[in-house]
């Protein structure tokens, strides 16, 4: 594989704090296979604080990948809270705002706010970070605006038209793949930097980038970031929800819904499995990491509990 740039003369990096966003407990039906009959998994939903400092002034600017699952699940839609009730056993405490308290912020020090995609457990409660700007991934706003007419997976892609604050909300562009530069630059347009075709540098400085990941939900992100010389940290958001798959021990489930058709977790299980076959390359490289949002052996590895915020990855 490819490797990526060597750090720049001057290479800022910046420093990145898990977040504790809630559990759900799943069939694992619906996520791998084979599996055993009723076989359930209790997974975290992660979110992540980055912490960027300019050079120049020495300024904090604080991002928030993802907020994981709501704390008080009566706000989601009826069928939707339907859904969460009688087929899942969520814990919704600590959110996000709980966990960044934790350390002495609080969603008002939150610049912004990158949703990986638009699913009930990552978009978390938006309205408590009423001082931020939310980044979306392209197609997430038009899933929103459809609301009440959720794809083929049923009940657990049902969105909310209202989600976001349009004023303060913006959606990233569609990949122009004929437009491709030849580095990872700033400026929102997507390039492509070592074997990522399409990535955004957010700070034009080579230390935070903007993934686009096909084929779990339209518009959704992964962030590559810097942590230090040679050090990478890549989160993988939904991409993939079991490092089974990744190690090609399991793959991941399909199901016909009652009116028979064939569903799968993924949007686009071609573009998913395109997408972890990179994943799976990027981890086998020195000084790359790689976390999924509901990444159970990562939470259970011994030291990644003392990695949440006020700790640090």
């Amino acid at each position: 594989m490819e490797p990526f740039p060597a750090d720049a003369e001057n290479q800022n990096y910046v420093t990145v704090h898990a977040l504790s966003a809630g559990f759900l407990d799943w069939p694992d039906q619906y996520f791998v296979q084979p599996c055993l009959e009723g076989a359930r998994t209790k997974a975290p939903s992660l979110a992540f604080l980055i912490q960027h400092h300019s050079p120049k002034t020495g300024r904090p600017t604080r991002i928030v990948f993802d907020l994981g699952i709501r704390k008080n699940i009566d706000t989601y839609p009826e069928v939707l809270k339907t859904h969460i009730v009688n087929h899942l056993s969520v814990i919704t405490e600590p959110d996000v705002s709980d966990s960044l308290r934790l350390g002495d912020l609080s969603p008002e020090d939150i610049g912004f706010v990158v949703l990986s995609h638009v699913h009930w457990d990552h978009v978390g409660t938006p309205s408590d970070f009423g001082m931020s700007r939310f980044v979306v991934g392209n197609g997430s706003l038009g899933l929103l605006a459809e609301a009440g007419n959720p794809p083929l997976a049923g009940s657990t892609s049902l969105f909310e038209a209202d989600l976001l604050p349009p004023e303060r909300t913006t959606e990233l562009p569609g990949v122009d793949e004929e437009a491709q530069g030849s580095s990872g630059g700033g400026g929102g347009t997507w390039q492509k930097f070592g074997p990522l075709r399409n990535v955004i540098d957010i700070f034009s400085d080579g230390s935070v980038y903007l993934v686009n990941s096909p084929g779990h939900l339209d518009g959704h992100l992964n962030l590559l970031v810097r942590l230090g010389p040679g050090k990478f940290l890549y989160l993988a958001g939904d991409a993939c929800h079991d490092r089974r798959i990744l190690r090609k021990e399991l793959g991941i489930a399909t199901w016909k819904n009652l009116h028979g058709e064939v569903c799968c977790i993924h949007s686009d299980k071609e573009a998913t499995e395109k997408t972890i076959d990179l994943i799976v390359g990027l981890e086998k490289m020195d000084g790359v990491e790689v976390v999924l949002a509901h990444d159970v052996e990562w939470l259970n590895r011994e030291g990644n509990k003392k990695r949440f915020w006020p700790g640090k990855m």
